[in-house]
């Protein structure tokens, strides 16, 4: 049991925990997971951290098969800039190794925006803190675990 897992069984949501065979030499781990669970990429998404402009680490959640706009995230999070964070300062933040970064059961809980797309499904699925681990869970259950926001992240 992770973290993340922990924080949504504690939460008393619903919520599944898919797990696969994690290839270490996957360029990239969430279009891994769709292929690795047969589901569609755009419900997947990846958990991201940036530094703003404060210096405040914020996470971003996006679907893996798009990129995360530092633009508009830095316009969600109310500051002018922002980028992606330094590894070290993630892995201490959030208790969780790059490529498992789970936006549940953070060590230190950061202010979370959630890509606007999600709302159109009625699931989506998240690193469950591990590689080869996700957790498929409704979004609005997600944006309650995570005190996360609704707003559009993507980059065009």
């Amino acid at each position: 049991m992770t973290p993340g897992i922990l924080a949504a069984k504690k939460a008393k949501i619903s919520y599944t925990v898919h797990e696969y065979e994690h290839d270490p030499s996957a360029e990239s781990y969430g279009n891994e997971a769709a292929d690795k669970m047969g589901v569609d990429p755009n419900r997947v998404f990846k958990t991201l951290v940036v530094a703003t402009d404060g210096k405040e680490l914020v996470v971003g959640l996006v679907p893996v098969t798009r990129m995360l706009s530092l633009k508009l995230i830095a316009k969600a999070a109310g500051t002018k800039k922002a980028g992606m964070a330094d590894k070290q300062d993630v892995q201490r933040s959030t208790g969780y190794v790059l490529g498992g970064v789970s936006p549940l059961g953070q060590k230190k809980r950061l202010k979370t925006f959630i890509d606007a797309t999600a709302e159109q499904y009625d699931t989506v699925f998240v690193s469950a803190g591990k590689r080869g681990l996700e957790i498929e869970l409704a979004p609005a259950d997600l944006a309650q675990l995570t005190g996360a926001r609704f707003a559009p992240l993507q980059q065009d």
